[in-house]
């Protein structure tokens, strides 16, 4: 055979050559022409080409037949296998694995389930996993392009250069892989994508990439897949076997940028939030740590809800063994971690998932769908299965390769109605005409679903500010599937009632009492989050009326009133110690609050409270359920007193007792479900929290009375502006 007829056409070389070859598995490589084998390679700045194979024999000595680095060279027969070059110039010489020598990664079952949008481990499959493949170490990269005429592979380690490690093109499902020898973890990388017009993009990091570049910088990094040696056996199985619906959880909010800093001003790292966050929040009480988003994003001012990396936990604070070190120190001192996770939106910078293969792949390509007014931000296309397939997968990483305890979903509203904060014309109605986001909520109730099923024990909770119903109610028999709601509703009301000044508080009565007319229709968490303490909205101290006193005693009384309330709680950080300035994500917080007395008062409150919501059966069992609670008074406008019961089965009952106005009540009459002692257990007037130091001994004695809706009556001496917790003490 002549060498016309294997040597490569000029217009294929060409397109190698111009980075415009759509199939160079097809092209490059060991290939069969026409009876002869032929090797081609494209190899920049090298002038000699030989190749051989990984046992060091000798193939043959290419030619050059294209000035930037095409090689080609007709060979006699072997087998396929992995090819490795040596190139020479005239500044030395360097091996380059040939990745066109490989086989793909990726089989048909693959293809078949990714396809389907039931793959439930996507995060095995795509993004970067450095592995061994065919006698030698490298690292597998995939991605889903389906509209992309041509994806590379670029980083250092090949210049940026998206012509020399272009990928294989997977057509019945739109993902391009491919394996480079070599490149190991800890490597930077990005994808560089020719659109479907033929117009290169702006380079892209990766959807699936699990771990990124500290910002500014974008690249993604190929991760250690060395898997992380866990040691919290014990808490995951006793994990497994909880209903958190009848088991006590009282949240500490926190953004770890900000929570605390060190002396220099930069960031904890993952470690030192271990040593420091974990045994704090222990101490103090809490069941677990809600974390804003950690998912790698570009500008800290978002405080994480405009991931650019959902996979990736940020570099500002470690990689993501550091990471796993902090949940599992969590875990071993008896805490669960709770992650803020946002799949309402994203944002819509180049390196990102918008126009990611030059079409609105991951969005709506209509704005009136795929934008966001509020937040500047694209709106995932949740009619789209690899999009659904995507954030499921997600919502599972995180639980299993993080031993995640529970997801609280941002923005779930937003989500739900298709014309959230759009004027009429701005929206597009579902195929029934209505405002309802159908693909929405059915991505929702499959993440929730597939959440339970796979990790019993885990919870997802709703940050929902309507009144959809069913948001925590079972996918079985209608609900949403979400464990948790977030009560906005009770934090409105109650903040609103709490910032009047007191002489007024008895005309809003109600907005302290109209919270139980609902607080079981779903499953709540009364939140205290940092959305109420940003935006000029002042600290949830300031928020108080009256002067320096009364402020911290409404905040003890309000805090007290909201721990006997029905639901699971949450606190923002700072606020359990009453810091004085609204939260500030580039600055610590006030740490140094604590030498004064009744900012020390407030946090051992706190302590205290959780404490006493944690031994007391009657305060959690029944938070989700009306056996759990019962109106004693409900009505008393003119003293702003309010007394209800929580109960549960089995133990003994619980009496709290809040007057909210600086008023000292003595001799107050209370009707009691039980005669005998009632023991003090909480008294936010204590000297201890730095109150007035005034109640009733430490406890009371209800004494029977006939004739009665109630068989027993107590007198009281309410404290101004305190909540009282009286336990019932058996003979």
């Amino acid at each position: 055979m002549s060498a016309g007829q294997w040597q490569a056409d000029s217009g294929e070389v060409e397109a190698i050559v111009r980075g415009r070859h759509s199939n160079p598995f097809a092209f490059l490589g060991l290939h069969e022409v026409g009876g002869q084998q032929v090797l081609r390679a494209f190899i920049p700045h090298a002038e000699v080409v030989t190749a051989y194979t990984l046992d060091g024999a000798k193939i043959a000595t290419l030619r050059r037949s294209h000035p930037e680095g095409f090689f080609e060279g007709a060979i006699a027969s072997i087998e396929r296998q992995p090819i490795r070059y040596r190139a020479q110039n005239e500044g030395g010489e360097w091996d380059v694995y040939d990745p066109y020598s490989f086989g793909p990664v990726l089989g048909p079952m693959d293809d078949y389930y990714i396809g389907e949008g039931s793959h439930l481990r996507l995060f095995d499959k795509l993004g970067a996993h450095a592995m061994a493949f065919e006698g030698i170490a490298g690292t597998h990269f995939a991605v889903w392009t389906p509209n992309a005429q041509r994806v590379s592979v670029v980083g250092p380690f090949n210049d940026w250069d998206g012509r020399r490690h272009p990928m294989r093109n997977r057509l019945e499902t739109g993902i391009w892989e491919v394996f480079i020898p070599v490149v190991g973890p800890g490597t930077l990388y990005k994808y560089e994508i020719v659109g479907p017009s033929g117009e290169l993009l702006p380079l892209k990091a990766d959807p699936f990439a699990r771990q990124s570049e500290l910002r500014p910088r974008t690249a993604s990094v190929v991760p250690d897949p060395e898997p992380f040696v866990w040691t919290d056996q014990k808490y995951m199985d006793e994990r497994s076997h909880k209903d958190w619906r009848r088991t006590p959880m009282s949240i500490y909010e926190v953004h770890l940028g900000s929570w605390r800093r060190r002396p220099d001003g930069e960031f904890l790292s993952y470690d030192q939030l271990a040593e420091q966050l974990v045994p704090y929040a222990a101490d103090m009480g809490y069941t677990h740590i809600e974390l804003m988003p950690i998912s790698e994003h570009p500008f800290d001012p978002s405080w994480g809800y405009q991931p650019t990396g959902l996979y990736a936990p940020t570099a500002r604070f470690g990689d993501p063994a550091g990471f796993a070190r902090l949940v599992n120190a969590a875990h071993e001192a008896g805490l669960g971690i709770i992650l803020d996770w946002v799949p309402a939106h994203f944002p819509t910078d180049a390196h990102g998932l918008s126009n990611f293969d030059g079409t609105a792949l991951y969005e709506h390509a209509d704005p009136r769908q795929g934008f966001h007014p509020d937040w500047n931000t694209a709106i995932y296309n949740f009619g789209r299965r690899e999009v659904v397939s995507y954030l499921v997968n997600n919502a599972l990483y995180w639980l299993e390769t993080f031993h995640i305890d529970g997801l609280r979903v941002d923005a779930v509203a937003s989500m739900l109605y298709l014309d959230y904060s759009r004027q009429s014309g701005q929206w597009v109605p579902n195929r029934h005409g209505g405002n309802e986001n159908l693909e929405a909520v059915e991505f929702l109730r499959r993440v929730n679903a597939e959440a339970y099923r796979l990790h019993p024990g885990t919870f997802m909770i709703a940050e929902e500010s309507t009144s959809w119903p069913g948001v925590s109610h079972p996918v079985d028999t209608g609900g949403l599937g979400f464990g948790f709601k977030w009560n906005m509703g009770f934090m409105n009301d109650t903040l609103r009632y709490m910032n009047r000044e007191t002489i007024h508080r008895k005309y809003h009565h109600n907005d302290m009492t109209f919270g139980m007319v609902y607080a079981f229709s779903e499953n709540f968490i009364l939140p205290l989050s940092h959305d109420e303490v940003v935006h000029g909205k002042g600290s949830l101290l300031a928020k108080m009326p009256g002067d320096d006193w009364q402020q911290f005693a409404n905040l003890r009384a309000y805090y007290a009133f909201m721990w006997g309330h029905p639901g699971k709680k949450l606190l923002f950080m700072g606020q359990e110690f009453a810091q004085r300035h609204e939260w500030r994500e580039a600055q610590a917080l006030e740490w140094g609050l604590l030498e004064a007395g009744m900012h020390e008062g407030v946090r051992r409150l706190i302590a205290d409270l959780n404490a006493a919501y944690r031994q007391l059966p009657a305060l959690h069992e029944r938070d989700c359920e009306p056996e759990g609670f019962e109106w004693v008074i409900g009505n008393d406008h003119q003293n702003s007193v309010f007394a209800w019961l929580r109960k549960a089965p089995g133990a003994d009952p619980v009496l709290v007792v809040s007057n909210l106005t600086p008023v000292p009540r003595s001799g107050y009459k209370i009707p009691m479900p039980l005669a005998g002692r009632w023991v003090e257990r909480i008294n936010t007037d204590a000297g201890w929290y730095s109150g007035s130091n005034t109640g009733n001994q430490g406890g009371i004695r209800a004494y029977p009375v006939e004739g009665q809706h109630w068989p027993a009556e107590a007198e009281l001496y309410l404290p101004p502006l305190a909540t009282l917790y009286l336990k019932y003490e058996p003979a």
